[in-house]
């Protein structure tokens, strides 16, 4: 699952200049959480990383370069994107 992920970090980070490499990370992990929980409270049979990656690069396509503005908007999410409360170590 790390490759999936680390290619759509490196994507998102093509075409979003305005945030840094842990808040890439940090919105691949929400958006690809996000979609496999939706997806199994629909009862869906999972079908595997390849179309977790599928879909979530399908919206850093979409919504990709505007991803920083949406914290602007939704002040609950401030505290995953705030690169100081945030440590992948």
């Amino acid at each position: 699952m790390y490759d999936y992920q680390k290619r759509l970090v490196d994507r998102l980070l093509e075409i979003n200049e305005s945030i840094n490499v842990i808040q890439a990370q940090t919105w691949i992990e929400l958006l690809w959480e996000d979609f496999e929980t939706t997806y199994a409270k629909a009862g869906r049979e999972y079908k595997g990383a390849e179309m977790t990656e599928k879909v979530v690069s399908q919206w850093i396509e979409n919504y990709g370069p505007k991803l920083h503005e949406f914290v602007a908007e939704n002040p609950k999410y401030k505290d995953f994107l705030t690169e100081n409360k945030r440590s992948f170590h």
